[in-house]
């Protein structure tokens, strides 16, 4: 029989991505949540078994703790207000003496990796209270493996979209003194390993003891993160110049001022980094060995992070999708705030027109057929492109009613197509940042069409945001326009197809 094992925090960053990764190791999985309905923009929530509890309420984890086998404690609240700690103990001590009642045999716990030489009271707040709550779980009597992990890159981590936004935005940065600190990151592709290998470990309490340090193969300073991360996302180099003066508070009112990560996040995290975090040991290789390929580095997990580029233009990537692609993807579920910028311009409308006639006007756009909108904004574009050695609009399209997957179009190119439904284009014009054009035709009840349209744009470094806002005070007239004057065209189309 196929152990039982539940998680807590399943709703959360790491919780959301370890479920698929134990469901494909062959577990039952339980989840906890306060609210169940939370889980059900995941694609594996049928997978599972959902119920509803809280670590608070210590009521309602005895029977959400029947018959489990292993139990992961992923609960952690980022926030540092007032009995912040007292929480966190309350919690972890209702929970382990559920387990213990309920007869689990394992706990796996997810901590934060301290300093080897500082005492526990000298810790951050945040720190602190994940360092004991791994103490309240190894005192009650349940075998427990707490893995320690530092700053976690992968999309949607609050640490790692802290340090994206900082460097994406500021191209000359005044930073407190702890970008000097050592810090050891790890790619949550090796957390989530770590993570279903202790569930199947041998008994951590023989031997090797409880406590693992889980990093990468690199060990950088906060400011070396950025600067290769500049290196990676190909921007230039970045001048940061660290000053004594900006405390924890001040530092994370700067950074929830710069970046779309909540000042309340931010806190415990710049708290945090005054520590330097450096694995103690390898001990972790005893409980589960080394991947034959090795760790994944700084450089190839941020290059996996940074997918929300390539997934920016994909509406359907996850609704349609029964699990992840991978563990450093973009989740639906992730806060609002994740996965680097995004600007959007969305408008629909819904017409008595037949789909089809207004998909005949939608793949015949471009060219000599123009943009339905503002000629002379479009023609200003394409003058202003070629003039700092763009393509402009001169390209024109192949054929003037129909196009195929990967036709130019002015200066764009098809990047995806479905005739009768949808088409998505990929600027290829000059830009600061990658730039999407998408119509989608769908027939609604009673012979009505309903066209939606969105205007994409992942801006590069802090010009590539200038440029978004400097004008977005056309798009109402631009794209606005578009829609009215597309569809009014489509109205005017005969039956046939003949205008």
């Amino acid at each position: 029989m196929n152990p039982t094992v539940l998680v807590t925090g399943a709703t959360g960053y790491i919780g959301g991505r370890l479920v698929p990764e134990l469901l494909t190791a062959g577990f039952k999985v339980r989840c906890l949540a306060r609210d169940p309905d939370r889980l059900r923009d995941h694609g594996w929530t049928d997978r599972v078994e959902r119920v509803r509890g809280d670590v608070l309420a210590a009521q309602t984890l005895r029977p959400a703790l029947a018959g489990v086998d292993v139990a992961f404690y992923l609960v952690h609240s980022l926030t540092t207000g007032a009995g912040f700690e007292q929480t966190e103990d309350e919690a972890a001590r209702n929970f382990a003496t559920a387990a213990k009642d309920a007869g689990v045999s394992r706990i796996v716990y997810l901590g934060g990796m301290a300093p080897q030489d500082t005492p526990v009271a000298d810790l951050s707040p945040h720190l602190r209270s994940r360092v004991r709550v791994g103490q309240v779980f190894r005192a009650c009597g349940i075998p427990t493996v707490e893995l320690r992990a530092a700053v976690v890159i992968g999309s949607g981590s609050a640490s790692f979209e802290m340090l994206r936004y900082l460097t994406e935005r500021l191209p000359v940065m005044v930073t407190p003194r702890w970008v000097g600190t050592r810090i050891q990151p790890i790619a949550v592709r090796d957390v989530l390993r770590y993570l279903v290998g202790a569930a199947v470990a041998p008994d951590p309490a023989v031997g090797i003891g409880g406590v693992f340090d889980i990093g990468g193969p690199d060990v950088l300073t906060y400011r070396e993160m950025m600067l290769r991360y500049a290196r990676l996302a190909d921007l230039p180099r970045r001048l940061i110049v660290a000053v004594p003066v900006l405390t924890p508070g001040l530092s994370s009112q700067w950074v929830g001022a710069v970046t779309p990560v909540p000042a309340s996040i931010a806190r415990p995290l710049v708290e945090s980094l005054r520590h330097e975090v450096v694995c103690g040991d390898r001990r972790i290789t005893e409980l589960v060995p080394d991947p034959p390929e090795g760790l994944l580095g700084f450089d190839g997990a941020v290059r996996l992070a940074r997918t929300r580029v390539r997934e920016a233009a994909v509406t359907t990537r996850w609704s349609s999708a029964s699990m992840p692609g991978a563990p450093s993807d973009p989740l639906p579920t992730d806060p609002a705030w994740a996965g680097g910028s995004l600007y959007r311009d969305l408008r629909e409308a819904e017409v008595d027109i037949p789909a089809e006639r207004v998909w005949r006007v939608v793949e015949s756009i471009g060219g000599e057929t123009g943009w339905y909108s503002f000629p002379l904004a479009w023609a200003i574009r394409g003058w202003l492109d070629r003039m700092v050695g763009g393509i402009g609009l001169r390209r024109g399209r192949r054929d003037p009613e129909t196009l195929r997957l990967g036709d130019t179009l002015d200066f764009w190119r098809v990047e995806a197509l479905e005739p009768g439904h949808l088409l998505r284009l990929r600027a290829e014009m000059k830009l600061p940042g990658l730039a999407w054009l998408e119509m989608r035709v769908e027939p609604t009840a009673g012979g009505r069409t309903r066209y939606r349209q969105r205007a994409l744009f992942f801006p590069h470094g802090l010009f590539g945001h200038l440029y978004w806002w400097s004008v977005a005070p056309f798009h109402a007239v631009v794209f606005g326009g578009m829609v009215r004057n597309l569809l009014r065209r489509a109205a005017q189309e005969d039956p046939g197809g003949a205008s």
